[in-house]
């Protein structure tokens, strides 16, 4: 008791931190997943456009290019040197560049350029007149006569563009980030406070509180659906603790009787000193003994079944099957009793549902209460019948019958009326009938038989299997 209260102690003064829960951890994770696909994304995104701007371009200074071969009907300095001169003047957008064989400027808006074939990248122009140091992507030319041509055009678009697309990848890491362990928080504090009422509600659960229910917030969520379990666990863990607590008062209450007449035979055998009243008090304490492991077995068995949620062995059986054991095993004591037992046999193909140990012993019950209970000349009848999606078996009697106010109480346990005391019994008979039929799903009831007592049991017909 001391380690449960510690352990109790304990578990109400922890909380689990947010960092270290499982939601902050999925959320982190899912985060640094979205992260990493919505960088990828932005990065083959851009670089697509990147690529589209850079075709772009290049087709732009080729057409440039060949037209001005084009113009000039060649490729030589001398040629190409008036048109280049013209394009300076009249085609601000480009940049243009002719140097002749030894490498000296001819013509343009450039500065020397070291003669390289192919597309080139320059950080800046070579402008004669104030560099702007704008970034230029152009093409080289060596002419035919060792002469070399360059034209290019403004290249700050596709800078830009590179530096927009590194400046919004590692915003969008920031914001990734900044959003990720943010929602990570929130969603982390609301689960733990979810998680937080159910802890609090089994620790008040094991403190003692059993009818302690979670509650539902009617969102229907998972969270709604784990409670509505745990709850209905509950419920069922609260019916086998009240069936244990009842069968602990139902042993403590009807053991008390036949164990004191137990004591008083024993008593009796202890004090007497002729050995002919010693051993009919001896007799008389081993009745009582018998008695009381009776009504121990019969509680038990009783608790057993009304505790059961599945039935044991269950399988489909012909009711036929069933009246001919009752047959066989009454019949004679029915005649010994100067009584009839009338057992319609039903058809073969009847079937019910459910265990055959407990069927036989619930219809037992009944024809034992019949034949106990009424005088010679009684007639039992066992028939059954079956309609709207159920079997009804029936047992009933020309005896005295019970009263209409009684009819329900016959069923609790212990009890026992008037016109019964006489008759040896433990008073479970009947309670152990109804455990058996609630436990196959069924319902039962007492009428009039007119005269005597019917009872009617309704268990409902199983579903045959279809393939």
């Amino acid at each position: 008791m001391t380690i449960s209260r510690t352990l109790t102690s304990q578990a109400s003064s922890r909380r689990l931190p947010v960092f270290r829960s499982s939601s902050f951890r999925i959320v982190g994770l899912f985060a640094a997943c979205f992260l990493v696909s919505g960088l990828m994304v932005m990065a083959l995104s851009g670089y697509h456009s990147q690529k589209l701007l850079s075709q772009q371009i290049m087709l732009t200074v080729a057409n440039e290019r060949d037209e001005t071969f084009s113009e000039a009907h060649g490729q030589n300095t001398t040629l190409l040197r008036p048109v280049v001169s013209e394009l300076v003047k009249h085609e601000p957008g480009f940049y243009y560049l002719l140097q002749d064989a030894e490498e000296h400027v001819a013509t343009g808006n450039m500065f020397h350029l070291r003669a390289v074939a192919g597309w080139r990248w320059l950080s800046w122009t070579h402008r004669t007149v104030r560099p702007d140091r704008h970034p230029v992507i152009g093409y080289g030319t060596i002419l035919s006569d060792g002469g070399y041509f360059f034209v290019g055009i403004d290249a700050t678009p596709l800078q830009s563009l590179r530096r927009d697309l590194w400046l919004s990848l590692a915003w969008s890491s920031v914001a990734f980030l900044l959003i990720g362990l943010g929602g990570g928080f929130i969603l982390s504090r609301l689960v733990l406070g979810k998680i937080e009422s159910v802890s609090l509600t089994a620790r008040e659960i094991m403190r003692g509180d059993i009818s302690r229910r979670l509650v539902l917030n009617g969102t229907g969520d998972e969270f709604d659906h784990l409670s509505g379990s745990l709850n209905a666990m509950l419920d069922r863990n609260e019916v086998l603790i009240a069936s244990v607590r009842q069968v602990s008062d139902d042993i403590a209450h009807d053991m008390r009787r036949p164990l004191a007449r137990l004591g008083q035979h024993l008593d009796e055998a202890t004090d007497t000193p002729q050995p002919d009243s010693r051993n009919v008090a001896l007799e008389r304490a081993k009745d009582d003994l018998h008695d009381a492991l009776e009504i121990f077995s019969s509680l038990l068995r009783l608790a057993q079944i009304e505790a059961g949620d599945r039935i044991p062995d269950s399988q489909t059986l012909p009711v036929v099957e069933l009246f001919e054991t009752i047959n066989a095993s009454y019949l004679a004591v029915a005649e010994d009793h100067a009584q009839t037992l009338v057992v319609a046999m039903p058809p073969p193909d009847m079937v019910i549902e459910g265990s055959r140990v407990l069927l036989v012993q619930m219809l037992s019950n009944l024809i034992e209460n019949a034949i106990n209970h009424c005088s010679s000349g009684t007639k039992i009848t066992l028939s059954a019948n079956q309609g709207q999606g159920r079997t009804v078996l029936v047992v009933s009697d020309t005896g005295p019958g019970i009263l209409a106010a009684d009819r329900e109480r016959v069923f609790e346990k212990m009890v026992r009326l008037d016109a019964s005391r006489t008759v040896p019994g433990t008073g479970l008979g009947l309670s152990m009938v109804r455990a058996i039929v609630r436990l196959h799903g069924g319902n039962i009831r007492l009428g009039d038989n007119n005269p005597g007592l019917r009872c009617d049991i309704m268990i409902p017909v199983p579903i045959p299997y279809r393939p």
